[in-house]
């Protein structure tokens, strides 16, 4: 099987080894009492943050829905062609019940745990979602779910006002590097550009309906950047500007490295994947290769009937 992590982003460990001398600078420039209580902090912070995750996980397995085949046939099979293409390791996949569009990931030890907000089946469709879940799944295969707990506590630890918003400032940089790979891996999982910056506008706009809503959204993102007070926020933010993310993906799209290490994932499925069945296609400034044919696509009970409420059988579910 092919498995790499070449896909990392240029300045991701960079910025951590930034971050862990930071850290560093700052123990030793406050005081020895501090140097010894910093370690048994950060060393605190790790284990509540581990029993944080069994509790969360537990929960999850009592309340959340497992993707599995027997409830969740289509899903799972996505999940698994997404694990096969980046080889993240044992990972549980689980569906909660929120407003919100969202998915993360978390774990120190195996399995890690993705969890997936229902409203994305609604909003995307499934070349869409490999998208998101390969996102997940790079977070995973780099090491952020238990990096994070680690940094976490460090940027955590006992100092002066001025030294811990700086370690703040860090870690958030970091944080944000992590999302430009975790979106490379989301790419390699969904094999088309197109698509990933398709999913990346729904989160942001998951009412999307046609073409012409696609297109005044992109257009939205793209003034994020314009103004210095969202430039300013980004720096405290763990996720970079969503106009920024699909710029360094539409970077990454041309390089010959990304053309290499999609057809090593690739081949670990055994053969080419299938072509997308729906996307929007971006605007031509948007500078991409590739569109594919719209087509029409099953609502999101007719392909998880579970969905559809029990209560009033004729109801149809509506975006969050």
């Amino acid at each position: 099987m092919y498995r790499t992590r070449s896909f990392r982003y240029e300045n991701e460990q960079v910025v951590l080894a930034l971050t862990l001398l930071l850290v560093l600078a700052v123990i030793i420039l406050t005081s020895t009492a501090t140097f010894c209580l910093s370690g048994v902090f950060i060393l605190g912070m790790f284990l509540v943050s581990a029993m944080m995750i069994r509790t969360h996980h537990q929960a999850l397995m009592r309340h959340a829905i497992h993707v599995d085949r027997g409830r969740t046939p289509e899903l799972t099979n996505w999940v698994i062609e997404c694990g096969r293409k980046l080889q993240p390791g044992p990972v549980d996949v689980f569906l909660i019940n929120q407003k919100q569009v969202n998915a993360y990931t978390f774990g120190i030890r195996d399995p890690k745990v993705l969890v997936l907000y229902t409203p994305l089946l609604q909003a995307m469709n499934g070349d869409e979602l490999k998208f998101i879940i390969g996102h997940e799944m790079g977070h995973v295969v780099l090491g952020h779910t238990w990096l994070n707990t680690i940094i976490g506590g460090m940027a955590g630890i006992p100092a002066p006002f001025g030294a811990s918003v700086l370690l703040y400032t860090a870690f958030r940089w970091w944080n944000r590097m992590c999302e430009f790979s975790a979106d490379r891996a989301g790419l390699l999982a969904c094999g088309d550009i197109n698509i990933a910056i398709s999913a990346l506008v729904k989160l942001a706009a998951p009412q999307i309906r046609t073409q012409g809503d696609f297109e005044r959204a992109l257009a939205l993102i793209d003034t994020e950047d314009d103004q210095a007070s969202n430039r300013l926020a980004e720096v405290f933010q763990t996720h970079p500007m969503l106009i920024r993310r699909i710029n360094e993906l539409r970077k990454f799209a041309r390089t010959a490295e990304y053309q290499r290490i999609q057809i090593g994932m690739n081949g670990n499925l055994g053969n080419q994947p299938a072509a997308p069945v729906l996307n929007f296609q971006v605007p031509e400034q948007v500078e991409l290769e590739t569109t594919a044919p719209p087509a029409v696509e099953r609502s999101a009970e007719e392909r998880w009937p579970w969905m559809k409420p029990t209560e009033i059988p004729s109801r149809r579910s509506t975006n969050n």
